[in-house]
């Protein structure tokens, strides 16, 4: 008997749907029911005149099971357009954070020093907390969040991860706007 190990892939899939009551709990309920994970989920209106949203979704699976997502996610009816933007290759990802750290002294100190270097805004501050926000790539949320957490880290917002494919086309499914 043949043993067989696929390789994981994390996959950032953009999903163009009916902006409509519902549509989202049917793409959720989509993972859910087949045991596919989502890592990070982001959704908003970008088609307002079109009645349109675009969800964001972060996945891992082999090949296969992102086949299937893929696939599964078209023959939803709300759904006009699905566009694998790491398949298209390299899509520019960012994600924002708003981290509190509660601290005095010598901490609070080492804690603006620190969001500096990772060019964090202060968003909100008393004399015994900062709240910082921070745009950027997922690993450097992840290393912002490490390097805080031991200087009075009390509580973390991730927006979860918006991306755009490279290049000056627009997405499969929508149309163009430059004219």
């Amino acid at each position: 008997m043949e043993e067989r190990h696929e390789r994981y892939e994390r996959h950032t899939l953009s999903v163009t749907v009916d902006n409509e009551p519902g549509v989202l709990a049917r793409v959720i309920g989509l993972f859910s029911g087949r045991g596919y994970n989502i890592d990070s989920l982001t959704v908003s209106e970008t088609e307002h005149a079109k009645h349109q949203s675009r969800i964001t979704i972060v996945t891992t699976g082999t090949p296969m099971v992102l086949a299937q997502i893929k696939n599964q996610l078209e023959r939803l009816v709300p759904v006009h357009s699905v566009n694998d933007l790491t398949a298209d290759g390299n899509p520019l990802e960012r994600e924002l954070a708003l981290v509190k750290i509660a601290g005095k002294g010598q901490k609070r100190v080492e804690a603006l020093r620190i969001a500096d270097a990772f060019r964090a805004e202060v968003v909100g501050a008393t004399t015994e907390h900062f709240i910082f926000q921070l745009t950027g790539r997922t690993d450097k949320i992840e290393q912002f969040l490490a390097v805080m957490a031991p200087l009075g880290m009390v509580e973390v917002c991730r927006t979860g991860i918006a991306a755009v494919s490279r290049g000056p086309e627009a997405m499969s499914g929508l149309a163009s706007r430059a004219d």
